[in-house]
């Protein structure tokens, strides 16, 4: 639903009051082209703001929706792939999708729209959460501040789950994380003995939660004002980065070309990086891209990165270059297995030349150290290994995967030799 919140203050049927529901992807599996949380809101009339699937499912959500709004119930819509029923509704693309469908407002403890319309002020970068109880309670509650909510300490959680102190511990201890990582996700917890919305009190229904949460944008740390800085800003900014450029030189660091960046720095990149860290305005999402070329620039700063748990650092050089920092930081007391999280040569090897090939090689890089490790193929295999980013082309399996990527990165080595000799 937080895809939808910028666009639901200016959406027609909603600013002239008609009745609305909310039809949202909380569960899928195998192929499917959109993540949880995404959301698509049907008015009265028929009219649509969102989209699931990109079609294959829309026309059947919305008639549920409209049917949901008639009879005032939620639901929950499964949607696959039928190969005996050409003409059946469902994704052509083979994945599974639940959607819970929600009229709004039509109860007191209910999400409304005009809570929801609420939030439409908030930047669409800025951190906020949402938590739906998707059962026969209903209701939300809106998080301003993910990484610092404490579920024991809310009045609004405890009455969303029934003011049971035991279901809200139970609840803290799944919600939170979720919170705190910038995760969606679903939560089932156990209501107490007796305690149930359903009407067969000999089985009670599980209380069902779906969290949605975001953070604001993880950071990208470019450090060297030159061409390939420069082209990889655009590249960062369009994967939702926080750019920030550093360069210790300030003819550098004041040229034009670097005022897409949301950040520019003239300071010794590792004395940046090092009171950054310590204002506690990097975290493990974030990404350092070292691209000064130069060892007086990049020894103290790898030393610095490596030292921070980040999700990537990379650095530019070639494989001599590679082999002297090395040899550098080593001696210097980096620590072996430090060095193993170092993406050096930076990039996918991709045969990228130019400064903007340069770039896409860098963000595909940082693409595959997100994803998490998939299992070997084979007849009982069981162990895991990391993305190597082959071509979809020579893979099998489904394209789409959703599960919560990982924080750390994976050793990678890439056979890349980018253009500095």
């Amino acid at each position: 639903m937080l895809d939808l919140i910028p666009s639901l203050g200016s959406w027609r049927p909603g600013v002239a009051g008609q009745r609305c529901a909310v039809a949202t992807i909380v569960a899928a599996g195998g192929s499917v082209p959109r993540p949880l949380g995404t959301s698509m809101v049907v008015s009265e009339h028929g009219d649509v703001l969102g989209s699931l699937s990109g079609g294959c499912v829309e026309g059947a959500v919305v008639d549920a929706a409209l049917e949901a709004m008639r009879d005032g119930g939620s639901r929950l819509e499964s949607f696959g792939y039928s190969a005996e029923d050409a003409f059946a509704v469902g994704l052509s693309c083979g994945g599974e999708l639940e959607v819970h469908i929600q009229p709004l407002g039509f109860s007191p403890a209910a999400m409304d729209y005009a809570m929801l319309n609420s939030l439409a002020g908030h930047h669409s970068t800025a951190a906020l959460a949402l938590i739906r109880r998707l059962d026969a309670g209903g209701g939300a509650v809106v998080v301003q501040d993910p990484v610092r909510f404490r579920a024991m300490e809310s009045p609004e959680l405890a009455r969303l789950v029934g003011d049971h102190p035991a279901t809200v511990y139970a609840a803290a201890a799944q919600l939170e994380p979720l919170l705190q990582s910038g995760s969606t996700g679903l939560v089932r917890l156990a209501p107490p003995d007796g305690c149930s919305d359903s009407p067969d009190r000999t089985h009670p229904q599980p209380i069902t939660l779906f969290v949605e949460s975001r953070l604001p944008a993880a950071r990208m740390l470019i450090f060297g004002a030159n061409d390939f800085g420069a082209a990889l800003v655009p590249a960062g900014k369009l994967l939702g980065y926080d750019v920030t450029v550093c360069d210790a030189r300030a003819a550098f660091s004041s040229q034009g070309r670097f005022l897409a960046a949301d950040h520019v720095v003239t300071d010794w990149p590792h004395r940046y990086l090092a009171a950054e860290a310590a204002a506690g305005r990097v975290d493990r999402r974030s990404v350092v891209c070292v691209l000064t070329h130069d060892p007086k620039f990049d020894i103290p700063l790898l030393e610095t990165a490596l030292g921070l748990g980040l999700a990537y650092v990379g650095a530019m050089g070639s494989r001599r270059s590679h082999r002297q920092r090395i040899d550098a930081l080593l001696a210097d007391g980096t620590p072996a297995e430090a060095l193993e999280r170092l993406h050096s040569p930076i990039g996918l090897d991709l045969g990228a030349v130019t400064p903007a090939e340069v770039a896409v090689s860098i963000t595909a890089e940082i693409l595959a150290s997100r994803a998490p490790a998939r299992a070997r193929s084979g007849p009982g295999s069981t162990t895991t290994a990391p993305l190597t980013a082959p071509s979809l082309k020579d893979g099998s399996g489904p394209i789409h995967h959703h599960e919560p990527r990982a924080h750390e990165p994976r050793t990678h080595e890439p056979r890349q030799e980018d253009p500095w000799t």
